[in-house]
């Protein structure tokens, strides 16, 4: 297997995500992705239709939201949402959280990769972002926690 000498970077409405194990790299059996989020952010409520999604939280502190129920998390701790859950999350407190984030099968960091090349706005361009959405088995649900 070829290894990368640098993690691939991408910037999309003020979080970083850094692919540290691509689709490509595991035969499309994973992806492995970190992302740096600020304080108050968080995606739509959204259903991953193809996707299991595991989530270790590293720094700061989130809160998760899963099919009706909230849970807080901190450095540590992992949660999990089996594809077709409807889910979302925000980072709560005054610092940004980072975490690193399994996608399985792989291939779901291609869509951060098409957010940052059109530098995609939240709601103004949700018709744009759910089309793109639905390429990658992504189907928005809902306005994001807090909204």
């Amino acid at each position: 297997m070829d290894q990368r000498s640098t993690p691939i970077s991408v910037e999309w409405l003020g979080t970083t995500y850094k692919t540290l194990l691509a689709a490509s790299e595991t035969a499309g059996r994973l992806s492995v992705f970190e992302s740096l989020d600020q304080p108050g952010y968080g995606p739509p409520r959204h259903i991953h239709k193809a996707e299991d999604e595991t989530f270790y939280v590293l720094s700061g502190a989130v809160e998760f939201w899963q099919e009706g129920q909230t849970t807080r998390h901190g450095p540590g701790d992992v949660v999990f949402i089996e594809r077709g859950r409807n889910h979302t999350f925000r980072i709560i407190g005054d610092g940004p959280a980072r975490m690193v984030t399994v996608m399985s099968p792989g291939g779901f960091d291609g869509f951060f990769a098409e957010m940052a090349k059109g530098q995609y706005q939240i709601p103004q361009d949700m018709a744009q972002i759910a089309r793109i959405g639905a390429l990658f088995h992504l189907e928005f649900t809902g306005p994001p926690l807090g909204h």
